[in-house]
Formats: structure tokens, C-alpha cells, sequence
């Protein structure tokens, strides 16, 4: 699995504290068994530290099955009210023959692109 984030100038407004990023995921079936992914739980955490919680069916309003060696990749967006942050999180699979099981994603960070170049 790998996720790539991605800023959004045109969407965020840090005038008014609102940032907002795109991700892209990538989740592929490297295993034996063909394997559905039921759920996700992500974990969003700003610069100030506060979490929020998203958790539900599916990603983008879909419940992918992926057979040995298929993909499945698609886009999202996460808003923050500070100009970094970082998000992390689970996916609960579930196997064929009806077990569960949760992959992990990485905490990857929200970063607007050359910020920390700037100089006072």
C-alpha cells in the first residue's frame, strides 16, 4: 500500500484557517486469498495536536474486492484548520472464507510544499 498527499492551493484559504489536502492510495493484494476491504479508520491530527476521528464502510463509497495481485486506487481529501498535520490509520479487510483482519497505514504528514523555506 502506499499513499501519496498532495496540497491543495485552490481549495485552502489560510486566511481563514481552512487547509486542505488530497491523497491518493494505492492498496494491492499481495497475499494468497482474494480479500475485500471493509472499513477505515482514520486518524487525522493537526499541528496543535487535536485528533479527529473518521471511521466507516468503505473508502470513497466503495467496498473493493481484490483478487491475488489486483489493485485498487483512488483520491480523497482531508481539511485542517492549521497549516501542517498528519494522518494515519486502519483498514479492516476481510478474507473469503469470512476472516478479518486490519492493515495498517502509516502516518504520512501534511505539508504545504516550501513553507519551511520561508524567511523572516
Amino acid at each position: 500500500m502506499s499513499v501519496e498527499p498532495s496540497y491543495l492551493a485552490a481549495r485552502s484559504s489560510p486566511d481563514t484557517s481552512q487547509y486542505f489536502w488530497a491523497y491518493r492510495v494505492i492498496i494491492e493484494n499481495r497475499g494468497r486469498e482474494t480479500v475485500q476491504l471493509l472499513s477505515r479508520h482514520w486518524m487525522i491530527t493537526n499541528a496543535r495536536g487535536e485528533l479527529n476521528e473518521v471511521k466507516g464502510p468503505g473508502v470513497v463509497g466503495e467496498q473493493p474486492v481484490l483478487k491475488p495481485g489486483e489493485r485498487f486506487e483512488y483520491t480523497s481529501g482531508a481539511p485542517l484548520n492549521t497549516s501542517s498535520g498528519m494522518m494515519g490509520g486502519a483498514y479492516q479487510m476481510e478474507t473469503e472464507s469470512g476472516e478479518r483482519f486490519d492493515i495498517e497505514i502509516p502516518t504520512f504528514s501534511l505539508d504545504i510544499p516550501n513553507q519551511g523555506a520561508l524567511l523572516n
